[in-house]
C-alpha cells in the first residue's frame, strides 16, 4: 500500500525538526544519526532515504532552526505595542528563558565554535543563516547592517557566555548587561 501524498515530505522535516533540536542541546558532534532519528520516532535505516549524509542534514537543520528564531522573534516583536520592537527581540534574546532552553532557542550560538571547524559546505550554510538574522535585526531595528552585526554580535556573545558560565549570579548579570548595551547600540 502506498503512503500517502506528501509522506515523504512529513518525515523528512520530523528528521530535520529533530536534528535541529538535538544539535542546539549538544551540538554536532555529539548527535549521532541513530539519535536524530530516534527523536523523530524513525529507525536509522530510513535515514539516507531522505539526505545523503549527515552534513546535508545539519544544513538544512540550520535553515530550519534559523526560520524557527526568526519566526518566534518576529511574533513577539509583532506583539509589542509600545516599546521599539527591537528592545523586545533583545529581551526575548537575553532572557533567563532563551539561555535555559537551547533546546528551542537560536541555533548560531549553539554551533558557532563547532561550525567553525566544519566543512566549507556547512560553513557556507552557516554562514547565510548568520546573514539571514542580521538582516533581520537590522530590518526590526531599522540600523544599517553593519550596525546590525554589532548588536547581533553582542547579543550572541552575551548569550554564549551566560550558557557557559556556572555562577547563576554572574549569567544573569551577563544576560542584563548585554540587554543594556544592545539597547544603548541601536541608540546610538
Amino acid at each position: 500500500m502506498p503512503y500517502p501524498k506528501g509522506h515523504k515530505i512529513k518525515v523528512r522535516n520530523k528528521i530535520v525538526e529533530s536534528a535541529a533540536q538535538a544539535f542546539r542541546t549538544h551540538g554536532i558532534h555529539d548527535v549521532s544519526v541513530p539519535f536524530i532519528m530516534k527523536g523523530a520516532g524513525l529507525t536509522h535505516g530510513g535515514f539516507y532515504a531522505h539526505f545523503d549524509n549527515k552534513e546535508q542534514l545539519i544544513g538544512e537543520a540550520c535553515r530550519f532552526a534559523i526560520s524557527d528564531t526568526i519566526a518566534l522573534l518576529q511574533k513577539a516583536a509583532d506583539q509589542e505595542k509600545q516599546n521599539p520592537k527591537i528592545n523586545t527581540v533583545i529581551d526575548y534574546y537575553l532572557s533567563s528563558y532563551h539561555r535555559d532552553k537551547a533546546e528551542m532557542g537560536c541555533i548560531i550560538p549553539a554551533l558557532s565554535a563547532e561550525v567553525s571547524r566544519s566543512s566549507e559546505d556547512v560553513r557556507q550554510i552557516f554562514t547565510h543563516e548568520v546573514e539571514r538574522m542580521i538582516t533581520f535585526i537590522s530590518t526590526l531595528a531599522e540600523i544599517d547592517t553593519s550596525k546590525g552585526s554589532a548588536l547581533f554580535s553582542t547579543m550572541v556573545g552575551s548569550l554564549v557566555l551566560a550558557r557557559t558560565v556556572n555562577d547563576p549570579e554572574l549569567s544573569d548579570n551577563l544576560l542584563s548587561a548585554g540587554r543594556q548595551y544592545a539597547k544603548e547600540l541601536v541608540r546610538a
